[in-house]
């Protein structure tokens, strides 16, 4: 059984990144280093990992910042979260239904809000 699930972004830009998931959506870091960076929510099982993509504790093959990721973010309260991250600089998608926003590395994170 899943009881939990982290995803890694390899990064050039680790500070920048950090600043960015801790300001938009609160994460803070459980387990910081000079290279890597486990970041989580405060009582919850929301886990987001920073990695420095040029540390050599990676296989070299995995030494490339992250190229191409989309990561969904369910809120429970979609008109609030959406005003609060609008006026941080997300937008709504062309179809109106989700609200889009870049991190320093270009993921793609879509926010959206259970039917």
């Amino acid at each position: 059984m899943l009881i939990s699930f982290c995803p890694v972004i390899c990064t050039s830009r680790p500070v920048e990144s950090r600043a960015f998931y801790s300001r938009l959506f609160g994460f803070t870091a459980t387990h910081p280093t000079e290279w890597y960076a486990g970041l989580g929510r405060p009582g919850r099982h929301h886990e987001i990992a920073l990695v420095d993509h040029g540390h050599p504790a990676l296989p070299e093959e995995f030494r490339t910042p992250v190229r191409a990721v989309r990561i969904t973010l369910e809120v429970d309260d979609r008109a609030g979260e959406w005003e609060r991250l609008a006026a941080l600089g997300a937008r709504r998608s062309p179809d109106g239904g989700h609200l889009v926003v870049r991190d320093p590395n270009g993921v793609w994170i879509d926010v959206v809000a259970p039917n």
